[in-house]
């Protein structure tokens, strides 16, 4: 009888545990907002690896298994990742394209710009064509906070003997957010009026966020280099702002960057919108004013 008892025990208490939910995301950012609202009942598994870029991956044959085999699964949508509408055709689990989700601030390139652009040819490591959707959106907290809410709702519907633990998660991470917006704002805040430049228009959402705007954009297209005249008017831009910072991004820095401005009063700097190195959201953030302003407040 003990036994029996132990195995019908065992049995109802399995009616009761969910096996953890496999979540999958196209990249670290998203990947990281699902770990805040998964943590401790699951672990979130990132498509890309790091330094691929979600403009131009090519997936292969393991990738597209997991991606079939996800039980939920988020990507920016199609004006990020390209290469996955094809393959997410054919998969019949929930796919969330958050871009699309109600609630979100949205960007367009070239709303409002009065900055400057050089481009170095006809072609770019990937086209922000003027009113193209700006789809860096995880740069913005409030973004990040629907996108949660949204992934907390979702694991809540497949878990929902854990829904109470999910949206505790959800909130505690919208308390850590709400604390670490007051902090980066009184941080970069006397930067607003400091000049820098980036290789990819790829801050516009923290930028907002914190009272920053970059003053130019140098495109670095890996395929094409840059012509003498296009050198020459790079350095102009840099010569007339002063002393500034040029941001590229990890894991390359553009060669272009030490060729326009070497001798010139300009200090190079990464910044890293997919927080390759960020083991939270939080860090992601936090990784960026910290190279924004490290840079910027020496000048």
């Amino acid at each position: 009888m003990s036994r029996l008892f132990l195995f019908l025990a065992a049995a109802l208490l399995s009616l009761h545990v969910q096996a953890e939910v496999k979540v999958l995301t196209s990249i670290k950012p998203l990947q990281l907002i699902a770990a805040a609202v998964q943590d401790g009942l699951g672990q979130p598994e990132v498509l890309l690896p790091p330094g691929a870029s979600p403009h131009h991956f090519a997936l292969r044959p393991s990738d597209v298994r997991r991606v079939q085999s996800a039980e939920l699964l988020y990507w920016i949508g199609p004006d990020m990742e390209s290469f996955l509408p094809r393959v997410l055709s054919g998969r019949e689990r929930p796919s969330v394209a958050v871009q699309a989700l109600p609630g979100l601030t949205l960007r367009h390139f070239g709303e409002g710009e009065h900055h400057h652009h050089e481009h170095e040819g006809e072609q770019h490591d990937h086209a922000h064509r003027p009113g193209s959707l700006d789809a860096h959106l995880w740069l913005l907290p409030t973004n990040a906070r629907v996108i949660a809410a949204k992934m907390a709702a979702d694991l809540a519907a497949a878990d929902p003997g854990n829904a109470a633990r999910y949206q505790a998660n959800l909130q505690a991470f919208e308390r850590r957010l709400a604390s670490l917006d007051g902090e980066l704002k009184s941080r970069l805040a006397p930067l607003a009026e400091q000049p820098f430049f980036v290789f990819h228009q790829a801050f516009d959402y923290f930028e907002s966020a914190y009272g920053l705007e970059h003053a130019g954009v140098f495109s670095a297209a890996s395929e094409v280099q840059p012509g003498a005249r296009q050198v020459a008017a790079m350095r102009e831009r840099l010569k007339a702002a002063g002393p500034a910072c040029v941001f590229s991004e990890p894991p390359l820095r553009p060669r272009l960057a030490e060729t326009i401005s070497a001798g010139l009063p300009v200090q190079l700097a990464e910044l890293d919108a997919l927080g390759a190195s960020a083991q939270s959201y939080e860090q992601l953030l936090r990784n960026l004013a910290d190279g924004l302003a490290g840079c910027l407040e020496g000048l």
